[in-house]
Order: C-alpha cells, then structure tokens, then sequence
C-alpha cells in the first residue's frame, strides 16, 4: 500500500486521461449552516435543486444519535448519495501528544460515520504551524501532521475509504500549495491519501492551472467556489474573480472523474439561503455543461 517516492506523483495503473469524462455536481450541507434551514430539509433542498451527491459536515463526537439517523435515512429516501464526510482537524500536528492523538482519534470517528453512509472520502482539512514557525520546529510539525495522516490513511484502508487531504491557502497552513500537496503526499506514502483541489484555493496560492497536472491521479475530490482573489470566500460562482474554465479544464485533462462539491458556508444573508444555493447550483452546472464534464 506504500508508495516509492519519487520527484513527481504519478498516476496509477491502468490510468488514461479520457475526453469528455462525466464529473458529478455535489453542494456540502454545510450550506444550510445559521439558517433556518434543518438538517433533513437541507438534504431534501440538495436534491430538489438538483444537485447529484452531497458532502456531510457533521460531528460524530457532537451529532446525536437521532442527527445521524436523520442523515442517513434522508440521504437514503432522495436518492442523494454521500461522497465525502468533512472534517477538520486543526491539533493532528500539535506539539502535545495528547492532542494529536484525540484527533486522529476523532478523525476515525469521522471515518466511522463515512463508512456507515456509504461515502467514498474522507475530507480532511489540516490545521497550521503554531506561533510563526519560531517556536516549534517546522519540520516536527511536517512530521506529526504526515504520521497523523498517516495513521488514518491506514485505518480508512480497512473500512475501504479514501482521504483527500485539502489544499488551504493561507500563509501558515501546513499544507497551502500544489508543491507542498506533492511533497506530503509522497511523504504519506499511501496510495488511498489523496488531495482534494479547492479551485478557489489555488486562485488565494497563486497556483496556476498548469499546477493541477502534477497531481494527476492523485485527486480524490474537487471543491468549488468563489472569491474576491484576495481573501477566503465561498461565494457563488460568477460572484467573485476566479477564471473557472482553466481550472476545470486543467482538472479534466488529469483524467478525474469523480465529484465536484459547491462550498457554500455561511452565507451573509441566511434568510435568502435558498436562492444562494440555487444560484450556485445553476452557474456551475452552466459551467460544467459548457466544457461537457457534466454528468
């Protein structure tokens, strides 16, 4: 299950990159977070606009039993298939033990929950390196983030999952580039620990779509959304400056073929939650179609 390192990622056996290939549209519930909007509506909301999967973010260690029901249940009865479960894990590369080790342990509760809704992924958001690099070593810090991630890319293994590991673009971000994606990944060293590409992300990093390429057959699932170019946004597309066609091409030419998931989070007017999902349902369905990606 290890991989050789080696200077760049390759794809693995039997890969070919294929035109047209048929991508699926998926929206993060994480949408309806701070609006009216419950937990069953917002999945049955999911898929009367249209969408056809859903990303669950929810806490395993939070969630109450009924919560859980309700997801698996709803999701079951829309017909709405779940491909990734999002969890944050900000202390995987603290420099306290006891810390790491609670989330890698919560992270596998995750794992848990993804493998009871069927979902193909693991969305695993990293945390950053603490106190300006000065303090602690950056390296230990690499190091702990690569063995946590490590750990539940062998434990997801067994329930038959991946983990896409997010690009986040922010200054001190472990993990905030294209080149840094490929150099954990080969430190991971496990072929079921992939990368998700957040197409707004690699706009805040400054890496352009030619970088998408170098993690061909290594990309497990895909987020879209926009920004103003210079800060975190969510936005709808067609809101923002991110030039899409280019990144989407680029991600095509790898020959992915799996989802990619709308993150909407926190929208500035949760009264009108609605039609900002509609929104961004009908511009990224009008973007995938144009470039025939859409399923």
């Amino acid at each position: 299950m290890r991989r050789d390192a080696s200077d760049t990622i390759t794809p693995s056996a039997g890969f070919t990159i294929r035109d047209n290939l048929q991508m699926k549209l998926g929206l993060i519930n994480s949408a309806w977070l701070g609006t009216s909007t419950g937990t069953a509506r917002g999945i049955e909301l999911t898929k009367e606009i249209g969408f056809d999967t859903i990303d669950i973010f929810v806490d395993p260690l939070e969630a109450t039993p009924q919560e859980l029901r309700t997801i698996r249940e709803t999701t079951v009865s829309c017909a709405l298939p779940v491909v990734s479960v999002v969890c944050c894990a900000l202390g995987i590369a603290d420099f306290n033990t006891p810390v790491r080790q609670f989330h890698v342990h919560r992270a596998k509760r995750y794992l848990d929950l993804g493998y009871h809704l069927h979902a193909r992924n693991l969305l695993l958001v990293l945390g950053e390196y603490i106190w300006n690099r000065e303090v602690i070593a950056p390296r230990d810090q690499w190091k702990w983030g690569v063995e946590g991630v490590r750990e539940l890319g062998e434990y997801a293994h067994g329930l038959g999952l991946e983990i896409a590991v997010e690009i986040e673009p922010f200054e001190l971000s472990i993990v905030n580039t294209v080149d840094k994606m490929v150099q954990f990944l080969k430190d991971v060293s496990l072929e079921n620990v992939k990368a998700n590409i957040d197409v707004s992300h690699l706009v805040l990093a400054d890496d352009q779509p030619d970088k998408v390429a170098r993690l061909s057959g290594r990309i497990a699932h895909v987020h879209l959304s926009d920004c103003d170019g210079r800060k975190h946004g969510d936005l709808p597309p067609g809101r923002g400056v991110v030039d899409f066609p280019p990144y989407l091409r680029a991600l095509r030419d790898t020959g992915f073929n799996g989802t990619v998931s709308i993150e909407l989070e926190y929208s500035p007017e949760p009264d009108k939650i609605v039609d900002w999902v509609r929104e961004a349902y009908k511009s990224t369905n009008n973007l995938m179609s144009s470039l025939g990606i859409r399923s």
